[in-house]
This record gives C-alpha cells, sequence and structure tokens, in this order.
C-alpha cells in the first residue's frame, strides 16, 4: 500500500495549474448515456474514480476514445443496464447512471452504494424522484431495479438538498415527457455545469443555480463537446496549504466566482488574495488567524473545505469552532490531527481547536478524501516527517498532488 512522505517546514510558492472538477466529471461523463452521438469531454481530470466511471460506462457498452484530459464517448451501441456492486462499491458516483438510462432506454439496475465512510447519503430521494416520474422500483437482491415506458414530467420537492439528486434527476427529466420542476434543488457549480453540458446536447433547462429549476423534456439529445469546470475544492485546499505554511502562490486555470466563501475565510485569517481573471494569488505573512466556519449547502461554506480548515485553525492564533451540518461522521480526522499536536475538542457536530505554536510530525492515516487533504496540509506545516498512510483516497479526487506541491517547494513523497 502506497503513503506519502511529507518533511515539513517550507512555505508553498511559485504556480500551479488546477485540474478539472471530479465532481463535475462525473455526472457529466453519465450524460453520454443520454445520447448515441459522440459526446467529447476536455479538462477531464486524471483520477481514479473518472477512470472507474469510465470502465462502468464501456461495460455498458458505450465507446470511449482516451486522449491527455479528454474521453470522447460513444453511446450508440449500449447494451447493459447494470451498475454492479464491484463498481459502486468504490465510488457511489455511479448511482449517477440511474436517470439516464431510465430516461433512454426504460430499464436500469444499479447497485446500492452500502456504507460511506463520512456518514448517510440516502438514495431515496433519487427513488422517489423518479416514482414521481412514473418509473416503476423495486429493490431486490442489494439492487436498484427501475422501469418506465416511458418517463413523465413532474414537480418534485427535495426534503434534504442533494446534489447527486440534483443530478440525477435533471438528466432523467431531460428526455422526459412534459415539464418537471426540481423545488429545494442543489445550487452548487457542479450542478450548473451539468446543465450547460445539458443545454449543449440539446437539453431545455432553465434555473440551475437557483433552487428551483425547471426541465422541458425533448425527445432525443444530440451530441456536444464540453469543457469541464475547474475543481474549486482543489483550488481551496491549495490555497489553504499556502497560508498554513506562510506561502505565496498562484493558481491558473481556476474561477474566483466558484470559491466565494472559501475566499472571504482565507481573506478573516489574514491572507491577501488578488483575483485576475482564470488566476488566483494568495500571500500569507506571519502567523494565520483562527476562523470559525459552519458548513451548508452552495453558496454557504463546502463541506468539502471543512477538514481543511480545521488545519489552518489548529496552527492559528486563537480559538475557532468548526461545525459540521452536512455529514455526520466527518470529524475523522480530528483523532489523527491530535497525534500530530493539535488541541481539538469535539461535541456532537461542533469542533473547537486552539492554536499551537506548531505542530509534529508523526504517522497518521487518512480515512477519506478531503481527510486525506487535511493531513498533507498538516504534514506540510509539522516539524519533521509525517507519514500519512492509505492515501488510495487522495488519488480519487486530487490529480497529482505529490507532483503539483513538489514544484511549489513541498518535500514530499510517495513511497510503498
Amino acid at each position: 500500500m502506497q503513503k506519502l512522505a511529507i518533511q515539513g517546514g517550507n512555505p508553498l510558492r511559485g504556480e500551479v495549474r488546477i485540474s478539472g472538477a471530479k465532481n463535475a466529471a462525473l455526472p457529466i461523463m453519465c450524460a453520454s448515456l443520454l445520447t448515441a452521438d459522440t459526446l467529447r469531454l476536455t479538462n477531464l481530470p486524471d483520477l481514479h474514480d473518472v477512470g472507474t466511471m469510465r470502465k462502468l460506462l464501456q461495460q455498458m457498452g458505450v465507446a470511449a476514445e482516451i486522449a491527455t484530459n479528454e474521453i470522447t464517448f460513444k453511446g450508440d451501441k449500449i447494451d447493459n443496464w447494470e451498475a454492479p456492486y464491484e463498481m459502486v462499491k468504490t465510488m457511489r458516483a455511479a448511482i449517477l447512471v440511474l436517470g439516464p438510462l431510465v430516461a433512454r432506454f426504460g430499464d436500469a439496475k444499479v447497485s446500492l452504494p452500502g456504507g460511506c465512510a463520512i456518514g448517510s447519503r440516502p438514495v431515496d430521494l433519487h427513488i422517489k424522484g423518479l416514482q414521481a416520474m412514473g418509473a416503476e422500483i423495486a429493490i431486490e437482491h442489494g439492487y436498484i431495479h427501475a422501469k418506465a415506458k416511458k418517463l413523465k414530467g413532474a414537480r418534485i420537492f427535495f426534503d434534504i438538498v442533494s446534489v447527486t439528486g440534483t443530478e440525477n434527476l435533471m438528466m432523467a427529466a431531460a428526455l422526459a415527457d412534459g415539464v418537471t420542476v426540481l423545488e429545494n434543488a442543489a445550487r452548487e457549480p457542479e450542478v450548473i455545469d451539468l446543465a450547460n453540458c445539458l443545454r449543449a446536447m440539446g437539453a431545455k433547462i432553465t434555473g440551475d443555480g437557483t433552487d428551483n429549476i425547471t426541465i422541458t423534456g425533448v425527445e432525443k439529445l444530440h451530441g456536444a463537446t464540453h469543457h469541464i469546470m475547474p475543481d474549486r475544492i482543489e483550488s481551496g485546499t491549495f490555497l489553504v496549504a499556502a497560508a498554513a505554511t506562510g506561502g505565496s502562490i498562484t493558481l491558473r486555470e481556476t474561477r474566483a466566482d466558484i470559491l466565494d466563501t472559501v475566499l472571504e475565510k482565507l481573506t478573516e485569517a489574514g491572507a491577501k488574495i488578488t483575483v485576475d481573471g482564470t488566476s488566483i494569488h494568495l500571500e500569507m505573512s506571519g502567523r494565520p488567524k483562527s476562523v470559525s466556519v459552519r458548513t451548508a449547502p452552495h453558496p454557504a461554506f463546502p463541506t468539502d473545505m471543512q477538514a481543511q480548515f480545521m488545519v489552518l485553525n489548529c496552527i492559528a492564533e486563537g480559538s475557532a469552532m468548526v461545525i459540521e451540518t452536512i455529514f455526520e461522521n466527518r470529524f475523522m480526522h480530528v483523532q489523527e490531527l491530535r497525534r500530530l499536536g493539535a488541541m481539538i475538542d469535539v461535541e456532537g457536530n461542533t469542533s473547537v481547536v486552539r492554536g499551537v505554536d506548531h505542530l509534529e510530525g508523526a504517522t497518521v492515516m487518512a480515512t477519506d478524501l478531503r481527510a486525506s487533504a487535511c493531513l498533507v496540509i498538516a504534514g506540510l506545516v509539522a516539524q519533521g516527517e509525517t507519514v500519512i498512510d492509505r492515501i488510495y483516497h487522495l488519488d480519487r479526487g486530487y490529480e497529482h498532488i505529490e507532483s503539483k506541491l513538489s514544484q511549489l517547494g513541498a518535500n514530499i513523497r510517495r513511497i510503498k
């Protein structure tokens, strides 16, 4: 099993290119199931999850022509409408094939995802939405089996804001008869990116980016070319890493408009931030100030940046509260940070972090994707060597993170 070894103490300096967004790429790849024509996706990140989704689509009969950071899909010979447990258990985003398959072929069989380290992510919202559109759904032998002669437009209200639920039903509604209205829909930039791709394919969608999305179904969708948006979580992670190490970095090929709350909190922590087109520059001098954060659905503070800001608070001046409202088990990195000398008290969904002068290197274990990123930042600021075990989580969501950090001056290497 591979590990990362980090010798801390080097401020990050220089420029780094931000990759395409994993959370936008995965649903947009599933959009290839909606048409027999060619869908060309550019700016795809080289990630384990992207590879898994490509293999799943190929297993269903989608042809995939691969080039550097791009794939051309063609779904004219799809003959398998099943997403097996072996695929879904490693990547919960596989549930996103459900809506497109039922919409185009009238049949889909997708494994239930099973447990998730960071907490419950119920799929009942996907099921209820498809049922409202006329699908007959049975749960049998650990699989969701959905059938429909033709999906019908419907008004669907989400009890809980769900990003994948919104995306799945938006794709299903694109080929349904009539008008579908998604109320209390997710407003994330990745949802907008999917809507942009679907519109390029001929879908009729309005209201994306708000909590009320309207989709007027069309008879069929056609091919398109779509450029995947930059990864706002990778952008935020590198900015926090630079702030924590007292560095000065420039992110290229990113967007500031999808990072509003993160940039506000970094400014509050004492960072100087300037934006120039698709570049963001951050400079940090001196010790950061503690900043309290509370996660909530977009446009509030993103849960995927909670762990990174907790590390920043660990070595900041003062105390701060970190409140997690999205996932019930997303403080598993706390125990590992304590091994490095962090002072964190947890009660329920609230952590109180008291900043210390420095962290000390040790061997730690990653428990999920964003916890892995937080431990990398901790290793960058800790005195001595930090070894991070189970880094396969990192490869699911960060493209070549050790080489990118190395070009910024970090002393980091991958070991077996």
